[in-house]
């Protein structure tokens, strides 16, 4: 993988450490819980940010929507409660602790302090537990208990993850704006959905730029609600910077039928479904054409911490840093982390480095963006769920951050793993002169790309009937992959390829195998070999 500094826009800002976070919260002091409904205020939380500018305006590229929504009023009240401690509310509806059925939580997790032998940890305490209280605020002097997480809270989410997980995002991104904020959310189809209600209008023909071959949910999203989504060319570095410049600088209204973009949205590692990694510089680039052209960048980043060693058949995994600057390091920086505007929107989740079914994840803006989200989000989702809050606060507070990073580590190396596995599956059972891959850098995919200049039909049928073909007796065969077609961004323009997307993330060398085999049969037998 490439690794690289920040770069010299913002090389000059000390970049924290774990250290520091440490001695900072030492510091501050014990973090008062603030009861029910407090706002998790990310700007709290934030290290030193002196002498970085302040993130630009981009309140024109708000939809009409969000320009008509008003605060909450219940919600703006709730916030008058963090000045005053004391006061007496009697004006929401929140139900009394006592009605809550769950007294207690406990449950055991993976210590990531411990070195794994032969795939497993080992060690009496190879595991740890927790327990969570309903009233440990109260009667053990806890941050956080069970009477506040279950109850409503602020859309921000609660100040004790957004604490941990905007210091981790500082060590991380190291954002080169003053102003930048974090939010939690309900993961990141949750998220997006909300930030294209924020940002785009049917009504004045808005559209959205996205790489050629993109997430088929994400496309599903914007097409009913008449938001019109264009590809832009990609190579195996990911987006073409040309690509990109030369459809902004070319746009023709009339014959798009929409007006010019300006939404960009990217997955910039492991990118789903071709599992393309952008370089440091290509990011650079890409960037200075969303200034080029004032556009923002939605930069949805799942797989971020998947960034994959380089793949040899029969080679060895590089063995992970010590400690978490040495694994930072190791990282291609994020759009966030060169971003000197604050035209980048990242949206993170917890979806692949804990739990999806946890349905929690964070976006990262300016504060200007992230208060626009969020007079959408408390009108809509409204609160991110309070088990995976607590849940997970409770798990990040006992491993720390050095602890979080090893975890982080640990599962980088089984997906690399992964990932090899499946690669030396194909080379060995997949006919190459029929089909090609690039070994993914990241992420959970494998992209394969079919020669369909040899196929006897391909003169006569459409490539997404030979892609059918094929899919079908797959499936006859014991296989199920995911077609290409469902992940062009211009679905009723011709196809100029068949591509299959096939995913390492949890079937075993044996069962790869079989159906890497399957999959090998079906392309004979349409072929006619």
């Amino acid at each position: 993988m490439t690794a690289n500094s920040n770069g010299t826009q913002n090389g000059h800002h000390a970049r924290a450490t774990v250290l520091d976070i440490q001695q900072r919260r030492a510091e501050a002091g014990k973090l008062l819980s603030g009861g029910v409904a407090t706002v998790g205020d990310s700007s709290r939380f934030r290290g030193p940010q002196s002498g970085k500018p302040l993130a630009k305006s981009f309140a024109h590229h708000l939809s009409s929507e969000t320009k008509l929504r008003k605060p909450s009023k219940l919600k703006e009240a709730g916030r008058l409660l963090k000045n005053k401690p004391d006061i007496i509310s009697v004006a929401g509806g929140l139900p009394p602790s006592e009605n809550f059925p769950i007294e207690n939580i406990t449950f055991n997790f993976k210590n990531p302090n411990l070195e794994e032998k032969n795939g497993s940890l080992s060690g009496d305490q190879s595991h740890l537990s927790a327990t969570l209280g309903k009233y440990d605020t109260k009667d053990a002097g806890a941050d956080y208990d069970l009477s506040i997480a279950l109850n409503y809270s602020q859309t921000t989410g609660g100040p004790q993850l957004t604490r941990f997980l905007t210091e981790h995002s500082e060590l991380v991104l190291h954002p080169p704006y003053a102003d930048w904020k974090l939010l939690l959310t309900t993961g990141s189809t949750g998220t997006f959905e909300t930030l294209v209600r924020a940002y785009l209008d049917k009504e004045r023909h808005d559209s959205v730029l996205t790489e050629a071959y993109n997430y088929s949910t994400v496309l599903e999203t914007f097409r009913p609600q008449g938001i019109k989504v264009f590809g832009v060319s990609a190579d195996d570095d990911g987006l073409s910077p040309s690509s990109f410049d030369e459809v902004l600088s070319s746009w023709d209204e009339t014959a798009r039928g929409a007006r010019k973009p300006h939404i960009l949205y990217i997955i910039p590692t492991g990118q789903n479904p071709t599992g393309s990694t952008q370089s440091i510089e290509r990011r650079r680039e890409i960037y200075a054409v969303a200034q080029k052209h004032d556009v923002l960048i939605i930069e949805d980043d799942p797989y971020y911490f998947l960034q994959l060693g380089p793949y040899e058949k029969g080679g060895s995994i590089a063995e992970e840093p010590k400690t978490p600057e040495g694994f930072i390091a190791s990282l291609v920086p994020s759009y966030v982390s060169i971003d000197v505007d604050g035209r980048v929107i990242r949206i993170d989740s917890a979806s692949k480095v804990l739990a999806p079914g946890s349905r929690l994840g964070w976006v990262i803006g300016s504060e200007e963006i992230l208060q626009n989200y969020i007079r959408v989000a408390e009108l809509s989702n409204q609160v991110t769920n309070g088990f995976s809050q607590i849940i997970v606060w409770k798990l990040l507070e006992t491993w720390g951050h050095e602890g979080y990073f090893k975890w982080l580590a640990k599962i980088r190396t089984d997906y690399t793993r992964r990932r090899n596995v499946l690669l030396d599956v194909l080379d060995n059972h997949l006919p190459k002169d029929l089909v090609s891959w690039v070994p993914p850098a990241g992420g959970m995919f494998v992209w394969l790309k079919l020669d369909h200049s040899r196929h006897p039909d391909f003169q006569k049928r459409t490539l997404e009937e030979i892609e059918q073909e094929i899919f079908e007796e797959a499936v006859n065969q014991g296989v199920l992959f995911a077609r290409g077609s469902w992940f062009r961004a211009e679905p009723d323009t011709p196809a100029e390829n068949i591509f299959f997307r096939l995913s390492f993330s949890t079937a075993t060398k044996d069962q790869l195998t079989k159906a890497v085999q399957r999959l090998s049969a079906a392309i004979h037998k349409s072929f006619g070999l």
